[in-house]
C-alpha cells in the first residue's frame, strides 16, 4: 500500500490513491458463488450451542469442533459473542451463519495465496445447519494468533501514544489516531484459553515456539493476505485496519489457515465514507459493543455483563452490513 496514502485531511485522497495504484483484486481470485441468499443467512435461527451428536473436540469462544472422524472435524459457529476474550451472557442471532459465510467466501478468494482447511460441505452430518457449519481438514493448530494491523487503532495505538511502539515495533513520531501505517505490521499474540487474554508476544517468540521457517511463513502469508484483503475491501468501501488469522499443520507438514477468515469477530472494517485521520472510526464489526462494554468500567474478567437489546440488534446489523458490503454481489 502507497504509504502517501495516508492523508492526515481524511479518507478520499488515501482510498482514491490506493485503488488507483492497487492491481484489479479480481485477476487472482477464485470465482465465488454465494449459497444462501442474504435473507436466507440473516433469518437463521439463534443458537448458543450447536447441539450436533458428533463428539465434541474443542467448544471455544464461539465456535464448537466435532470430530467428523481421524482426520476430519465438523465446526459449528454458534451466536455466541467474545469481547475481550471472554464469553458474553447474551448471543447475537444469525451471527455463526455470517461468520461461517464470510469466512468460506475470504477462503476462495485468497486459496491462491494460502491453502485453507475446508473440505466438501457434503461431508456435514444431517443435524447441522449448512449456514453455520463447515467440514474441515483435522489440522495441527500453531500455538499463535497471527495478526497484521495496517492501521495505529486500539490496543496499538495505546502502546504507540506512550512507548512510540506497536508490540515492541518502533514507529515513526508524529503518527495519529487511525493513521495508515507506511506498511502493514506483523503483531502476533498466544492463543488465550476461553476466558484468559491473549498477550502479544514478539516474532523471535514466534520462532522460539515453532521455528524460524515456520514462523516466517506464518508471518508472510499473514502479511499476504491482509494486503490483498486490504485492497479487495476498498473497492468496496471498507477499510480494513488489522485482521487476526489462525494457521494449521496437516499430516504432511504444510501450511494451512484455518478457523474464520476476516470477519467481523476478527477484524477491524471501517466504512470509507467515514473514515478520518485521527477519529477512531465507526466500525462493521463487534468494536459497537466493545465500546459499550469499555464504558461500564466492566474489569474484563468473568462473568461478563449483561448487554441490552440496542446493543443486540446494533451489533447484528452491523455484521450484516459487513457481509453485504464485502461479499454481496457487486
Amino acid at each position: 500500500m502507497d504509504p502517501a496514502a495516508s492523508d492526515k485531511s481524511g479518507a478520499a485522497a488515501s482510498s482514491t490513491t490506493l485503488l488507483k495504484d492497487s492491481p484489479q483484486s479480481g485477476k487472482n481470485q477464485a470465482s465465488y458463488r454465494a449459497k444462501f441468499t442474504p435473507q436466507q443467512l440473516f433469518s437463521t435461527p439463534a443458537l448458543s450451542h450447536s447441539g450436533c451428536a458428533l463428539s465434541v473436540v474443542h467448544r471455544g469462544k464461539v465456535r464448537d469442533v466435532h470430530a467428523l472422524n481421524e482426520t476430519q472435524l465438523v465446526i459449528v459457529a454458534s451466536d455466541r459473542l467474545s469481547a475481550f476474550d471472554v464469553v458474553l451472557p447474551d448471543p447475537i442471532p444469525a451471527k455463526g451463519a455470517i461468520l461461517t459465510q464470510m469466512s468460506n467466501f475470504w477462503f476462495a478468494q485468497t486459496a491462491h495465496l494460502c491453502r485453507n482447511h475446508l473440505l466438501d460441505e457434503r461431508l456435514l452430518p444431517a443435524e447441522v445447519d449448512p449456514r453455520r457449519a463447515v467440514a474441515c481438514k483435522r489440522l495441527k493448530a500453531l500455538p499463535v494468533e497471527a495478526i497484521a494491523r495496517g492501521y495505529l487503532v486500539g490496543s496499538g495505538y495505546k502502546e504507540y501514544a506512550v512507548k512510540g511502539t506497536v508490540c515492541g515495533i518502533a514507529l515513526p513520531a508524529g503518527l495519529q489516531l487511525a493513521e495508515q501505517l507506511k506498511t502493514p505490521i506483523f503483531t502476533p499474540s498466544t492463543k488465550a484459553r476461553v476466558g484468559e487474554h491473549d498477550e502479544n508476544i514478539g516474532f523471535d517468540q514466534v520462532v522460539a515456539l515453532i521455528g524460524q521457517d515456520l514462523a516466517e511463513q506464518v508471518r508472510d502469508k499473514t502479511l499476504a493476505i491482509y494486503q490483498f484483503a486490504a485492497r479487495f475491501a476498498l473497492q468496496r468501501g471498507v477499510v480494513i485496519a488489522d485482521t487476526k488469522l489462525e494457521f494449521g499443520l496437516d499430516e504432511h507438514g504444510e501450511l494451512h489457515v484455518m478457523d474464520e477468515m476476516l470477519t467481523p469477530d476478527s477484524s477491524r472494517f471501517w466504512p470509507t465514507e467515514h473514515y478520518l485521520v485521527g477519529v477512531n472510526p465507526p466500525s462493521f464489526d463487534k468494536q459497537y459493543a466493545r465500546d459499550y462494554l469499555e464504558e461500564l468500567g466492566w474489569n474484563k474478567a468473568p462473568p461478563a455483563p449483561r448487554i441490552p437489546e440496542e446493543i443486540v440488534q446494533g451489533t447484528q446489523m452491523r455484521y450484516q452490513q459487513a457481509y453485504l458490503q464485502l461479499c454481496g454481489e457487486n
